[in-house]
């Protein structure tokens, strides 16, 4: 289901690219790949294909993005690719799976406040987005930590492998964090890496759980609009500060696991 496609090489090697190694960009590399771990350990991966990045701290016209090739369970922070949006990889080894350029480089190039790109089909709110209609009841208080932040792309036109795609897809996320793409799967956007993957793994839950209650075949119980709404507002005080926490837990998981990130 990945595909790959020709790449331009770097122009000239990442020693001669000024500050593409600081310590800003070591950390966002160390957490972006930690992201990709724990997914791959969640179970929310699909084999060599989905994607997560991140513009480069200091280089808005750069980004992040795992290799073509790489399970998330085998991305490590030295394994990322720096990219451009001229389709040049200026730093790593290989290329960028074909759909995560198309898609990735017009989301941070379009939507500048989408720091951070996370792009998964991991089953749960995969599934949700399979279903006719909207994909959240709204039933459950882990679901409404994204009430009035997610939009529903219903024009599913097949792999994004062109940068039309990647601009449609640009223009149907607006200023949602999260994106439910019909026949396709989820995609989170957010200003930085923990705070991606805190909705990431937040929305993954909040599907399951939705999925289990309709599995009883009883009706579900909506959340009023009004309660809805100021739920959602209130899950948002200080959650820069707990995604973060969120995450270095997730380092320290990761460490005590064995991994090397």
């Amino acid at each position: 289901m990945a595909h790959s496609f020709d790449i331009h090489p770097a122009t000239r090697p990442l020693t001669q690219m000024a500050g593409l190694d600081s310590p800003e960009i070591r950390q966002a590399r160390i957490d972006l790949a930690a992201c990709f771990r724990m997914a791959a350990k969640l179970g929310m991966a699909e084999g060599i294909c989905n994607h997560f990045s991140f513009v480069l701290p200091g280089h808005p016209q750069l980004f992040l993005v795992n290799p073509f090739g790489l399970a998330f369970a085998e991305v490590t922070a030295s394994s990322l690719l720096i990219c451009d949006f001229q389709r040049r990889v200026l730093a790593g080894e290989g290329q960028p799976e074909a759909t995560a350029f198309f898609i990735h480089a017009q989301l941070h190039r379009l939507n500048p406040r989408a720091t951070a790109a996370f792009h998964t089909h991991m089953p749960n709110a995969t599934a949700l987005c399979m279903l006719e209609g909207d994909p959240f009841v709204w039933a459950g208080q882990t679901a409404l930590k994204f009430y009035e932040r997610m939009v529903v792309d219903e024009h599913y036109n097949g792999l994004a492998l062109d940068d039309a795609e990647g601009k449609r897809i640009s223009r149907a996320a607006g200023e949602a964090d999260i994106v439910m793409l019909k026949n396709h799967g989820p995609l989170v956007l957010g200003p930085s890496i923990a705070e991606a993957w805190d909705d990431l793994y937040y929305l993954e839950r909040a599907a399951e759980v939705q999925l289990k209650a309709m599995a009883s075949g009883r009706p579900l119980k909506p959340v009023p609009h009004a309660i809805a709404s100021a739920a959602c507002r209130q899950m948002l005080v200080g959650n820069a500060e707990s995604a973060r926490l969120h995450l270095d837990s997730v380092k320290r998981s990761l460490a005590g696991s064995g991994y090397d990130l």
